[in-house]
């Protein structure tokens, strides 16, 4: 069976990736709620019963905060590291978790014939992560809310088979945009995200990729036309680019 990932949603908004293999399903990350989440799923042919965990990124409101209503209303456990989830219980109300699996970032976990690798981040989050998804000899990655360009991470790309990139803002736009200085100093920042320049150069030598979908756009500092229009000035026109939606799913991405 192939390998493949949906973007239920991505962006400020909410995020939320499926990921299946022959025998595992997989949620990384609860920003979208459970109506949601199951709707987009059976849009896509998929049973959110089915699904057997969801692993946690970070603390932020838009990757946790419909982690607790996953987990009571379909039974699924969270995997979390442990500064995420008290910090994610502090801010977001997830009300009582009972199936909670502690990680550390760095970790690896092992679901199934499923390997998720996991990097930490330098996003100003309590103890964010990304991930490599791992299938026999194929690899995801699910790369958003990065912070910037750390060491290792275009190795890390250059790995991959696919890839989940953020791709949040166009630095014209950001500039001369609505947010305050604060603000705009906090996105380009060593925490905060990474442009649609440094996706594209951080997807140049990645040669194994067969798609990149460009992932949690900015909706005032960004268009989904300046995106693709950005990286297809620097990339090849060989590599297959996707858009993950604020406000929709993704068709089914195989691997």
């Amino acid at each position: 069976m192939d390998f493949l990932a949906i973007a239920l949603q991505s962006g400020s908004s909410g995020n939320c990736i499926y990921v299946e293999t022959a025998n595992v399903r997989l949620l990384f990350d609860a920003g979208l709620s459970c109506i949601d989440t199951e709707r987009r799923l059976a849009a896509r042919g998929r049973d959110i019963r089915k699904v057997d965990a969801v692993i946690i990124s970070h603390d932020h409101s838009d990757h946790v905060r419909h982690a607790g209503t996953l987990q009571r209303k379909y039974g699924l456990p969270i995997y979390i590291t442990h500064d995420t989830l008290d910090v994610a219980l502090a801010r977001h109300r997830l009300g009582r978790l009972e199936k909670v699996r502690h990680f550390h970032s760095g970790d690896t976990i092992e679901i199934g014939e499923v390997t998720v690798r996991t990097i930490p981040t330098p996003h100003d989050g309590a103890d964010g992560v990304v991930f490599v998804v791992e299938n026999g000899d194929k690899r995801l990655g699910i790369m958003t809310d990065l912070g910037h360009v750390f060491e290792g991470l275009k190795q890390e790309i250059s790995c991959l088979d696919a890839v989940f990139l953020e791709s949040n803002y166009d630095p014209v736009m950001l500039a001369k945009g609505p947010y305050p200085s604060f603000l705009k100093r906090r996105i380009q920042g060593p925490g905060g995200h990474i442009s649609n320049f440094e996706a594209a150069e951080l997807l140049l030598s990645a040669e194994r990729l067969k798609w990149a979908c460009l992932s949690h756009l900015s909706q005032h500092n960004n268009y989904p036309d300046l995106a693709l229009r950005t990286h297809r000035e620097i990339l090849p026109g060989s590599l297959m680019l996707h858009l993950a939606g604020r406000n929709e799913a993704t068709g089914i991405l195989v691997i």
